[in-house]
């Protein structure tokens, strides 16, 4: 296919379009919308009808920086709706039962069972101290009441934080929530 200067024209195997600036042996440059100056091979470029042209009806309309600015416009962020009831959920749940915590419980003492579950507890609460976790729930069960006494116990030592049954819907009388002031003042 001949080319003269001035012909508009397409690239075959990529979204490029531009006229003919010059022609020089096997070589034909082209000018693109955005003023880039390309070689290709005549056998890679398609003469085309600027008034036929389906890009230039897709886009006579609009100019291609207008699209850009059009894009780069910020949107406003999607922001999750929480429902009330899950907004009051604890962050962290920690199970005590032994069962929970270990296989091997058929071979250990009453007195191993207890230490277990409180170090568990204290490493956890460590842990959303450290975390900035607000709101911890443990669950200790509802049996003799020996644990949740021990977790009062253990709970009284912290300064920065405040303990109180968890929510009776949801666990029954067997957890106790923790509340973690993050802000204390030394």
């Amino acid at each position: 296919m001949s080319f003269k200067i001035g012909d508009t024209v397409l690239v075959m195997d990529e979204a490029i379009s531009g006229i003919v600036t010059e022609i020089s042996g096997s070589k034909v440059s082209i000018e693109t919308e955005d003023g880039f100056v390309l070689e290709f091979s005549p056998d890679e470029l398609l003469k085309t009808n600027p008034k036929d042209s389906l890009t230039s009806q897709i886009f006579s309309e609009h100019s291609f920086s207008a699209v850009i600015s059009e894009k780069e416009q910020p949107k406003r962020a999607n922001i999750p709706k929480v429902k009330p009831k899950d907004r009051n959920q604890p962050a962290m749940e920690v199970d005590l039962h032994i069962h929970q915590l270990t296989n091997a419980s058929k071979r250990m003492t009453n007195y191993d069972m207890l230490t277990l579950q409180l170090d568990t507890a204290k490493r956890q609460l460590d842990f959303a101290i450290a975390k900035r976790i607000q709101k911890v729930v443990f669950i200790h069960g509802k049996g003799e009441g020996v644990l949740k006494t021990e977790l009062e116990y253990l709970f009284g030592r912290y300064e920065n934080v405040k303990f109180y049954d968890a929510d009776y819907q949801k666990y029954g009388t067997g957890a106790t929530e923790v509340y973690i002031f993050q802000n204390i003042k030394p």
